[in-house]
């Protein structure tokens, strides 16, 4: 059975396996989630952190085949192709001013950055994956969405599932389906105030 490449992931320093466990597959079984594996996910994102406790972030999901065809039509044609199998599709919002204020919130991405990372990191805790996307037309997803583009920004379209085979995907996709690494402890890490360029 093909799953695609081991974990190469090596931490350098000490941490908790979660951190290490936690990629983005593209191959997702079509198999339902349940109520509760659902709302476990977004009470995880409830309870991220944020500036002062403003909360900016906003879910929208889509389980129905309906809504997830509909859900789809913002994705890049490449993301449609293995995004449509997820049984979850999501898109999380940030609100561009703080609650009760024309304040803007220039935290807003910051903190619904933290949310998704919430709700990755339980995904895993369930036996599920998360995988976020940058690839949609923002424009289209606001139409999607009926959002106000004045109100809310689409950060990321999100799908969640449980991992499928990499035989499932299209040839170009199975080669890129394994956890990636990262920049050395180094490149992002450093003491006093002078920061590398790059």
């Amino acid at each position: 059975m093909n799953w695609g490449k081991p974990n190469p992931r090596i931490a350098a320093h000490e941490v908790d396996a979660m951190f290490i466990d936690r990629w983005s597959p593209r191959s997702f079984l079509d198999k339902e989630l349940t109520d509760e594996q659902i709302a476990s996910l977004f009470e995880a994102a409830r309870w991220s952190p944020s500036c002062f406790n403003d909360q900016p972030w906003h879910f929208r999901y889509a389980r129905s085949d309906t809504d997830r065809v509909l859900f789809s039509e913002p994705l890049t044609e490449k993301n449609r192709l293995w995004a449509m199998r997820a049984p979850l599709l999501i898109y999380l919002l940030a609100r561009l001013h703080f609650a009760g204020s024309s304040k803007p919130n220039r935290h807003n991405s910051f903190d619904a950055g933290a949310a998704w990372m919430s709700l990755a990191l339980q995904a895993r805790r369930l036996g599920l994956y998360a995988h976020a996307m940058a690839g949609f037309d923002v424009k289209k997803a606001h139409e999607v969405l009926n959002v106000p583009e004045d109100e809310y920004t689409v950060m990321a379209a999100i799908a969640v599932g449980y991992r499928g085979r990499a035989s499932l995907l299209t040839e170009e996709l199975a080669a890129m389906e394994s956890p990636n690494c990262r920049k050395t402890y180094s490149e992002v890490v450093g003491e006093g105030v002078v920061v590398p360029k790059g």
